[in-house]
């Protein structure tokens, strides 16, 4: 008897330790850091040692391709626009069309470097580019953690070959970056827009 009225009192204890009120625990809600957007505004890219020309946003640093060879860059018209406030890179190189780096080579190699992230990738999206001043190509809008979810390639189809490819400097998270890359794809949209042989 005397340990039924123990067992009787452990039960009711632990019933009424289970019936207090605690607050119900709710996860909390993701958190993005917060990002500061500079103010549109463009400056143009002309440069005598460039076959052409462009519009970029004036909160972009031109940066010399720092890859050397002999003491000097691989092409004077390789270099980077580096947006230090968004943390990312275009990184932008220039071929001139030879018969040892023909157009269909450069072309093949533009698809073949936006197919490596194929493997991260949710969806490839390709788009036809065609300006007002005659410049054709194709933009690559690659979805997913991927390293460069933008990339595209300008040319005459005759002597002129130009290739861009965007890059977040830090881990790739596709929720955390999007608005990003829709503030920096209208940056490059006006740089295609914008973008003409000399």
């Amino acid at each position: 008897m005397k340990y039924r009225n123990v067992l009787l009192i452990v039960i009711l204890s632990s019933f009424l330790i289970s019936c207090s009120e605690e607050a119900i625990k709710t996860p909390k809600a993701r958190m993005y850091p917060k990002v500061i957007y500079p103010s549109k505004s463009y400056v143009s890219f002309d440069t005598v040692l460039c076959n052409f020309n462009f519009r970029f946003p004036s909160y972009g640093k031109i940066m010399q391709d720092s890859f050397v060879f002999d003491g000097k860059p691989l092409h004077p018209c390789w270099f980077d626009i580096q947006i230090p406030e968004l943390n990312a890179s275009l990184h932008c190189s220039y071929y001139q069309v030879t018969k040892q780096k023909d157009l269909s080579s450069l072309i093949n190699d533009a698809f073949t470097i936006a197919g490596k992230h194929n493997i991260k990738a949710n969806y490839r999206k390709e788009a036809i580019i065609l300006n007002k001043y005659g410049v054709k190509g194709v933009m690559f809008d690659i979805e997913g953690p991927v390293a460069s979810p933008c990339q595209f390639y300008l040319t005459d189809e005759k002597d002129h070959f130009f290739r861009a490819s965007l890059y977040f400097n830090s881990k790739v998270n596709p929720d955390s970056t999007a608005p990003v890359l829709t503030f920096i794809k209208t940056d490059i949209d006006s740089l295609i827009a914008t973008f003409r042989w000399k």
